[in-house]
C-alpha cells in the first residue's frame, strides 16, 4: 500500500498539460501591437481620473483641517480596490474571455484617450500640467509594473482553456504575447539596472554575490518541478535551464565584459548580429531539432545558446536608459523631447522586427534571434510610449497600485510562480470551466496585491 502511494503522482495529467502548451504557432504581429496598447492604456486613464479624484480630496483636505487616520485608510483601501477594479480586472477579461473582442478593446481606448487629451487641451490646467509634468523616470516605474502586472497573469492564465492558445508560448518560429514576457523583463531590468546608471564600483566578488539568489532560484525550481513531477516543456530552455539561469548568465556575463554605457548599444548590436549570422549558417537547424545528446550542453541548447541574443538584448537596453534617463546631455532636454525619442525608438523597433522577421529570419523566442529582440523592444517601448501620454494631463505621482507592484516586483514574480505551481497540483486546469478558471485567476490576482 505504501509503495502505492508512493508510486502515486501528484501531478496525474502532466503528459497532457505538456501537450497542452505544446505545437503552437502564436499570433500576429497587429495581434501583439493590440495587446500592447490595451494595458497601458488603462493605466493611463487610470491616472487621469485619479488626478481628478486627488485633486477633490485636497479639496475636502482643505475644508477639514484634520481627517482621522482611519477616514486616511480607508481611503487608501477604497483608491486601491478602484486601482484594481479599472486596471487588472479588464486586463484579465481582455486576456480571457474577451479576447475576441481585442481590437475592439483597443480601438475604443484609443479613441477615449484621444477625445479626453483634445476636450483637455483648451483647459488651463494642461497648460500648467506640462511645465510640472514628470521625467520619464515615472514613467518606466509604471511600464515595469505592467511587465510584471501581465506576466503574472499570463503565467497562471496559460494552463486554462480559457486563455487562447495564439497568446501562449510557440514552438519553433512565430510569437505570442507570453513569447515576450522573458524580453520585457530583461529589457526592464536593463533600463534601470546599475550598468545604465554607470554606476561600476561592484567588484566580480560583489558580483558573484548579486547573482547567487538567481542560481539558487533556478536549482530549486529544478529540485520542485522533479519532485512533484510538475510538467516542463523541454523545448521552451532545454532539461534544466530556466529563466533564473538566463537571467544569472547574463548578470555574470555582464560583469566580467565591463563596457561603458554609451558603448553598449553598439556592442549588443554586434553580438546580435554576429550571434544571428551563426543562427543562419546552421545553429537554428540544431537549436529547433528534438535530438540531444547526453552532454550538459546538448541538454538544455536552447537556454545556454539563446544567453548570445539576450545579453545583446540586455546591452542594448543599458545604452537606451543611460540615454534617455542618466546621460547629463538628456536631462537638460524637456520632457516633450524625451518622449518624441521614445515614440521614434518604439516606431523603428517595430520596423526592424517585421524587416528582419521577413527577409532573414522569422522571430524566434527559443533562440532569441535579431527579430525577436527587435520585437521586444518594439512592443516594449510601445508600452512605454503610450504611458508617457499620462504625462499631458495628470503630474501626480504612482497609482497605489504601482507603488505595490514596485515595492517589490520579484517578490510579485516569485509569488506568481509559487500560486501557478499550487493551483496546477491542486486543480485540473484542462477540464475547468470557463466560470471556474475566471475566479482561479481572480483570487491569485487578488493575493498579488495584498501581499505588498
Amino acid at each position: 500500500m505504501e509503495g502505492c502511494l508512493l508510486d502515486k503522482s501528484l501531478n496525474p495529467n502532466k503528459l497532457l498539460k505538456e501537450q497542452f502548451v505544446s505545437n503552437l504557432t502564436g499570433s500576429s504581429m497587429s495581434e501583439i501591437a493590440v495587446l500592447s496598447t490595451i494595458v497601458p492604456a488603462l493605466v493611463v486613464l487610470r491616472k487621469w481620473s485619479s488626478r481628478d479624484n486627488t485633486r477633490r480630496d485636497a479639496a475636502k483636505k482643505n475644508d477639514d483641517k484634520v481627517l482621522p487616520v482611519r477616514k486616511d485608510w480607508m481611503q487608501y483601501v477604497s483608491t486601491l480596490v478602484v486601482d484594481y477594479l479599472t486596471v487588472v480586472l479588464p486586463v484579465l477579461l481582455v486576456f480571457t474571455v474577451l479576447a475576441e473582442w481585442a481590437y475592439t478593446c483597443a480601438i475604443s481606448l484609443i479613441i477615449l484617450i484621444s477625445v479626453y487629451i483634445m476636450f483637455k487641451r483648451s483647459q488651463s490646467h494642461l497648460k500648467a500640467g506640462l511645465s510640472q509634468s514628470p521625467s520619464l523616470r515615472a514613467d518606466i516605474s509604471s511600464y515595469r509594473v505592467s511587465v510584471v502586472l501581465v506576466t503574472c497573469l499570463c503565467i497562471l492564465a496559460v494552463d486554462f482553456k480559457i486563455f487562447p492558445r495564439c497568446y501562449a508560448k510557440v514552438e519553433t518560429y512565430g510569437s505570442g504575447i507570453m513569447d515576450l514576457g522573458v524580453g520585457s523583463f530583461l529589457v526592464a531590468n536593463a533600463l534601470v539596472s546599475r550598468q545604465a546608471r554607470n554606476i561600476t564600483s561592484m567588484s566580480f566578488r560583489s558580483a558573484l554575490s548579486s547573482i547567487s539568489p538567481l542560481v539558487f532560484l533556478g536549482f530549486a525550481r529544478i529540485i520542485s518541478t522533479l519532485g512533484v513531477d510538475y510538467q516542463v516543456h523541454v523545448g521552451e530552455y532545454g532539461v534544466h535551464w530556466n529563466f533564473f539561469f538566463t537571467l544569472a548568465a547574463v548578470s555574470i556575463l555582464t560583469s566580467i565584459v565591463r563596457i561603458h554605457p554609451k558603448h553598449c548599444g553598439l556592442v549588443g548590436l554586434l553580438i546580435l548580429a554576429g550571434y544571428q549570422i551563426w543562427l543562419s549558417s546552421g545553429l537554428n537547424e540544431y537549436l529547433i531539432s528534438d535530438k540531444r545528446s547526453p552532454d550538459i550542453i546538448s541538454q538544455n541548447k536552447e537556454g545556454v545558446y539563446s544567453i548570445l541574443g539576450y545579453w545583446g538584448m540586455f546591452l542594448i537596453g543599458v545604452s537606451l536608459g543611460y540615454y534617455l534617463f542618466v546621460d547629463t546631455k538628456s536631462k537638460g532636454k524637456s520632457r516633450n523631447t524625451q518622449v518624441v525619442k521614445v515614440w521614434v525608438l518604439a516606431a523603428s523597433f517595430w520596423i526592424l522586427a517585421i524587416i528582419l522577421d521577413s527577409y532573414i529570419e522569422r522571430v524566434s523566442r527559443r533562440m532569441c534571434n535579431f527579430a525577436y529582440v527587435m520585437l521586444v523592444f518594439g512592443q516594449n517601448f510601445q508600452v512605454l510610449s503610450i504611458l508617457t501620454l499620462a504625462g499631458f494631463i495628470s503630474y501626480e505621482k504612482n497609482l497605489i497600485l504601482e507603488d505595490a507592484f514596485n515595492q517589490n516586483m520579484l517578490g510579485s514574480f516569485l509569488l506568481a510562480n509559487i500560486l501557478t505551481g499550487l493551483v496546477n497540483l491542486s486543480v485540473d486546469t484542462l477540464f475547468a470551466s470557463s466560470l471556474t478558471a475566471f475566479m482561479i485567476l481572480w483570487k491569485p490576482l487578488i493575493l498579488f496585491r495584498k501581499q505588498k
